[in-house]
């Protein structure tokens, strides 16, 4: 057995298979020809951008939740005017349309990835679009997904989002990515597929086509082994799933102390039956792609759909994160220069309070006409005025319960005066490392800062389950680190009092919290806030649990 590659695991599981490697897309030939007709040439490229972004649509109608979130979003980067502006500035400079595409989304690239956060991860699909107009352009076909005729782990240097979305989770055993982070779509979509997936992973792309290779989506170890490996890896794997899935009910500890798992969604697709109920549900979907604000009656008729299938049970409803730094076009936000510390999320209502307001109204309405528990937080508050005004608003418009999200220190450090205002909090763990530690979440150098098991952050969890303990309310994670079986022991041992995770991670979780106590879980996390460094924490954590 060789020594293994580490990566970021960022969609947990274990599997093993043939390794193949995504095909490169089409590149632009070494010669460039001379423009003889400059208007011809723009037409050129403004046909190919208007049939990426129908292509793009297109897909996104294909399928549901979050992967149709992300295609729409792509879509509409695709179509955005100042892409095309920066195109036709390109030809009249005298660079033929492929060409000239390839600069002007070379160009957005870098200043994405300049800005970081959330620009940084739209990176690759500006390089999908780049790609796909090339190809066009060029009349090549865009290289689909490997077909080797059996299952595989798919390899890359990167996945674009409609590579990720589309992909067939009965052929492609896991994914492993060169780069890419905690909160690219590669991610985000391979969890909502329960496939397990590593990125950043340096070193995958020189493992040969066909080589047998082991994936472990938690701990981030891809092994190459020997053929003869993989049946008994995948086997063992199977045993796992099939443990997990027998153990049904409600998440609770070994002594029956109740703790809640509920669902990050996007949408009603991303519901499933046996749910205990939904802790984050992100309404961006609704407002993407488009030039003028969802009308209250079209928000209210997508929030009752998700209401409706979930009967009687809890539904935690985020305000629209968006802003700067998930532009929508018809905000009429100034670009900044740091949009990761910017206007976004509740932030938002400063400039345009008439979207927040109609957005509780649809909500409020969609509550009325259903049975759900809807309960409302906004995201993105830093202090206390900011969680009092909002909480102010969702009780003038009919809604009973509202809440904060914690994302950055400030709220984090302030959560008791936060919890004397608002009825509960939601840790988002992912900013709340990203903010606390000052490492970008895009930055594969700083994975070991971005570890949710950094001391530092878990002290921040720890002090908001004790507001919540000092004030009788609750507090749930509804960041990446619910989903974490182990972890979700120390945050339970914390005080925190549910955890919201997609829904493919919820077994796992589930049999692990049935597995200690309550008691037990407090000692651990001791053990995690007692440890001088993210690795020693984990560490200690599961040499307990396996002892």
């Amino acid at each position: 057995m060789r020594d293994a590659l580490t990566g970021l695991g960022v969609s947990p599981g274990r599997t093993a298979g043939p390794a193949f490697r995504m095909a490169a897309p089409p590149t632009l030939p070494d010669t460039v020809p001379a423009v003889a007709d400059v208007e011809a040439e723009k037409t050129l490229a403004t046909k190919a951008l208007t049939q990426v972004s129908s292509v793009l649509e297109e897909l996104a109608a294909r399928v549901d939740g979050e992967a149709a979130e992300v295609l729409a979003t792509e879509a509409m980067m695709a179509a955005d005017k100042t892409l095309a502006d920066a195109v036709a500035a390109a030809v009249a400079g005298g660079r033929p349309a492929p060409w000239a595409i390839a600069d002007a989304i070379g160009a957005q690239q870098e200043t994405f990835t300049q800005l970081g956060g959330y620009f940084a991860e739209r990176a690759a699909d500006l390089a999908d679009i780049r790609d796909r107009a090339v190809a066009h352009l060029l009349d090549e076909p865009m290289p689909g997904l490997p077909v080797p005729g059996r299952p595989y782990v798919l390899t890359a240097d990167d996945l674009s989002p409609a590579d990720t979305a589309l992909l067939d989770p009965n052929s492609v055993l896991a994914i492993v990515t060169r780069r890419g982070g905690p909160t690219s779509h590669t991610a985000i979509l391979a969890r909502a597929r329960g496939l397990p997936a590593v990125v950043g992973c340096a070193g995958i792309l020189d493992v040969e086509d066909g080589a047998a290779v082991s994936v472990d989506g938690t701990t981030g170890e891809v092994t190459e082994i020997d053929e003869s490996e993989v049946d008994g890896v995948r086997e063992a794997a199977a045993r796992e799933r099939e443990r997990l899935a027998a153990l049904t009910g409600p998440g609770r500890t070994a002594d029956g102390h109740a703790v809640p798992l509920v669902l990050n969604v996007g949408g009603v697709a991303d519901v499933v039956a046996d749910a205990e109920g939904v802790g984050l549900f992100r309404t961006e979907f609704l407002f993407l792609g488009r030039t003028s604000a969802p009308s209250v009656a079209e928000q209210e008729r997508a929030y009752a759909e998700l209401f409706g299938a979930l009967g009687g049970r809890k539904v935690v409803v985020r305000t629209l994160d968006a802003g700067a730094d998930k532009p929508l076009p018809f905000l009429g936000l100034a670009a900044e220069e740091n949009p990761a510390l910017g206007v976004r999320g509740l932030r938002v209502a400063r400039a345009h309070p008439e979207v927040l307001a109609e957005q509780l109204e649809a909500i409020a309405r969609a509550a009325n006409a259903t049975a759900a528990d809807v309960w409302v937080m906004a995201p993105m508050v830093a202090t206390t005025a900011e969680a009092e005004e909002f909480a102010a608003a969702v009780r003038t418009a009919g809604l009973p319960v509202a809440g904060a999200m914690i994302e950055v220190p400030a709220a984090a450090l302030r959560a008791n005066k936060l919890l004397e205002v608002v009825d509960f909090v939601s840790i988002g763990t992912n900013d709340l490392s990203q903010y606390t530690l000052a490492a970008d979440r895009m930055n594969g150098d700083l994975a070991d800062l971005l570890d949710p098991w950094q001391p530092a952050v878990l002290e921040l969890v720890a002090s908001c389950a004790d507001a919540g303990r000092s004030t009788h309310k609750p507090v749930g994670v509804c960041g990446e680190a619910a989903g974490d079986p182990l972890l979700a022991l120390v945050l339970v041992g914390m005080g925190v009092t549910s955890l919201s995770m997609s829904a493919p991670s919820v077994p796992a979780v589930r049999a692990m919290l049935a597995a200690h106590t309550l008691a037990e879980c407090e000692h651990l996390a001791r053990l995690a806030l007692d440890a001088p460094d993210a690795v020693a924490a984990r560490q200690a954590v599961a040499a307990a649990t396996n002892g």
